[in-house]
């Protein structure tokens, strides 16, 4: 099989692979369509210790099931040959506090495809036959690729609360920016800024519903202030994760309004603590998706409530790198790639 295989920092190869042998508890899936996450392209450039070359890639993803083993034909009677399925790349095995909890992203032993093990970037991908959920049968494999992000947002609405009737903020409209802009709307925020400083991405999200903040024209908590009376935003979402997004969600929030942080950008950053204290802000992270968060997110794109089209590129696997690249140095009017086998 062909495989995309990152090998240095901005290298990217098509090699030929042996198709991986399926172990009894797991799943032989062909890939579909393999989004590129923001996170991958950190490891690209070699910013993420989580992922170490020669790796392939590809955490996001949809296709058909090609095979199962033997304990999973057994086990999950659900999983047939040639179902159109997508798969929680986050497992947990050990019965950890926080897997019993249903926070499978939090336990201290979770392995994600694409960087502990082989990931989609592949014509074929072997997974734990417990990740692997079924897709709707009128789901197109292209939609359902796109619900590993989803679920991200879906956690991020989550985390916020009751959202309905408020006025919020995004920093970043990037693929989650975009869908946590459409999560908040579906909950009923009365409001929602979106802030990027790219203008064809601040103009997708105006197309989806959010109130436009240009950082370089604007001041954005000046901004906020005014539109609220001075009083500040209830929730600041920061879908970037630079000392400066950060540091304006907090400013833009009203005293006891709640802050979360889920970009990843900078691995630390300095936090006004004072005026976090002075003014009682609730700030609080957002790490990816509990298998709640994950079904859920199948459940709103099969209802047609989220979407990125039609910013989105399909592309085939050989030209991963090129992508790569672009959504690196210039993303522009593209919202999500989707990579082909």
């Amino acid at each position: 099989m062909k495989a995309l295989v990152w090998t240095a920092p901005r290298q990217m190869e098509l090699q030929e692979q042996t198709v991986p042998e399926v172990k009894p508890d797991e799943v032989l899936v062909k890939v579909a369509f393999a989004g590129i996450c923001g996170s991958e392209l950190s490891g690209y450039l070699g910013h993420n210790a989580l992922r170490v070359p020669p790796l392939v890639m590809g955490h996001e993803f949809s296709g058909e099931i090609a095979s199962l083993g033997s304990t999973a034909n057994t086990k999950y009677p659900h999983l047939v040959q040639g179902q159109k399925v997508t798969v929680n790349p986050l497992s947990c095995t050990d019965g950890s506090l926080m897997q019993q909890r249903g926070l499978d992203q939090l336990c201290p032993t979770r392995q994600l495809l694409g960087a502990h093990r082989p990931g989609a970037y592949a014509e074929y991908v072997t997974v734990p036959a417990q990740s692997v959920m079924s897709l709707p049968d009128d789901m197109s494999l292209r939609l359902g690729a796109l619900t590993e992000p989803v679920g991200c947002a879906v956690r991020i609405g989550e985390l916020a609360g009751s959202v309905a009737g408020k006025t919020c903020l995004i920093i970043g409209a990037g693929p989650i920016g975009l869908l946590s802009l459409q999560v908040l709307l579906y909950l009923q925020a009365a409001k929602v800024f979106i802030v990027d400083l790219d203008p064809e991405r601040l103009a997708m999200g105006v197309e989806l519903g959010g109130q436009p903040i240009d950082p370089r024209r604007q001041d954005v908590v000046e901004v906020v202030r005014q539109a609220t009376k001075n009083r500040g935003v209830e929730l600041a979402i920061d879908a970037v994760g630079t000392a400066d997004t950060r540091q304006q969600c907090v400013s833009a929030a009203m005293p006891t309004g709640t802050v979360i942080l889920s970009g990843l950008h900078e691995e630390s950053s300095v936090m006004p603590a004072a005026d976090i204290i002075r003014r009682e802000i609730v700030v609080r992270g957002s790490f990816a998706y509990s298998p709640a968060n994950f079904a859920a997110a199948i459940d709103l794109l099969a209802q047609g409530k989220i979407r990125l089209d039609p910013w989105i590129v399909e592309a085939p696997l050989a030209d991963g790198g090129k992508w790569f690249d672009r959504l690196i140095d210039a993303p522009g009017n593209v919202s999500k790639v989707l990579l082909s086998p």
